[in-house]
C-alpha cells in the first residue's frame, strides 16, 4: 500500500536518502503537476513544494525561468548534496520515469519499475500511453464543450483494462498516478460509474480512499483541464 504519512515541506528544503536534496515546483490546480505530486508522494520522497502563479499579471518569478526556461510546471530539481549541478526534470512524464527508475529516490521505493512483474509494467505502460494520448485531449474536449458520446466511448473501452484494485492489478504503480488527475475531474464534471463504466468507479474510490493521492485533490473551487 502506498504511504499514509506526508513527507514534504512547503517552506524548508528536506533532505533525501543520500544527501539528495528535492523541489518540487507546482500549481495546485494543474492535473500535469498533480500527476508528479502524487508519485513524490506515493514513494515518500522528501521534498520542498515551491508554488508558482500560472497567469495573471504577476507573471512567473525569474528564478522559475530560470528553472524551467518553457515556464511550464511541474518541474522537480534534485541536488545531490555534494555541490553537483542539480538535475531538472521538467515534464510530468519525465518526473513520473525519474521516480519509476529510482533517480528521484524516495523512501518507500512503492512506485519502483523494478518492483513489478513484466505483465504489470506492461500493463501500466499501456495506460500511460492511454491516458496522454487518448484520456487528455478527449477528455479536455468534452470539458470545453466538445463530444461527451467519444468520452463515454472511450471510457467505456478503458473500463475493461482496469486490472483492480489499481490501474495495473494489486500494487499503486505510475499509471495510476498519470491517471487519477484526468478521470477525477471527468468525475467531477460528469460523474463515472455508469454507462458501462463500473470498474472506473471502483478504481476511483480506491484512489480517493489512499492517503497519498486524496492529499493532492484540489480544495473546492476552481481548477483546470489544461
Amino acid at each position: 500500500m502506498p504511504p499514509s504519512r506526508s513527507r514534504h515541506s512547503t517552506t524548508t528544503l528536506s533532505a533525501s536518502k543520500g544527501g539528495a536534496q528535492t523541489q518540487f515546483v507546482t500549481n495546485k490546480r494543474c492535473p500535469y503537476a498533480q500527476k508528479a505530486w502524487i508519485a513524490l508522494e506515493a514513494s515518500e520522497c522528501a521534498f520542498d513544494m515551491r508554488e508558482v502563479s500560472l497567469y495573471g499579471a504577476g507573471g512567473k518569478p525569474d528564478w522559475f525561468w530560470k528553472l524551467n526556461p518553457a515556464g511550464t510546471v511541474p518541474v522537480v530539481a534534485v541536488e545531490d548534496g555534494r555541490g553537483k549541478e542539480e538535475e531538472v526534470f521538467a515534464d510530468s512524464e519525465l518526473i513520473l520515469d525519474a521516480v519509476a527508475n529510482g533517480h528521484i529516490i524516495g523512501g518507500s521505493g512503492a512506485l519502483l519499475a523494478g518492483s513489478l512483474s513484466d505483465e504489470e509494467r506492461a500493463v501500466a505502460d499501456e495506460w500511460r500511453r492511454a491516458i496522454s494520448q487518448q484520456l487528455a485531449p478527449v477528455g479536455k474536449s468534452a470539458v470545453l464543450g466538445g463530444s461527451l458520446p467519444k468520452l463515454r466511448t472511450l471510457l467505456q473501452q478503458l473500463d475493461g483494462k482496469v486490472a483492480g484494485p489499481y490501474l495495473a492489478g494489486e500494487r499503486m504503480t505510475v499509471a495510476d498516478c498519470a491517471a487519477f488527475p484526468f478521470l477525477w475531474r471527468l468525475d467531477q464534471e460528469f460523474g463515472i460509474g455508469g454507462h458501462g463504466e463500473e470498474r472506473l468507479r471502483a478504481w476511483l474510490d480506491q484512489c480517493l480512499d489512499t492517503a497519498c493521492i486524496e492529499r493532492t485533490i484540489p480544495n473546492q473551487g476552481w481548477w483546470w483541464w489544461w
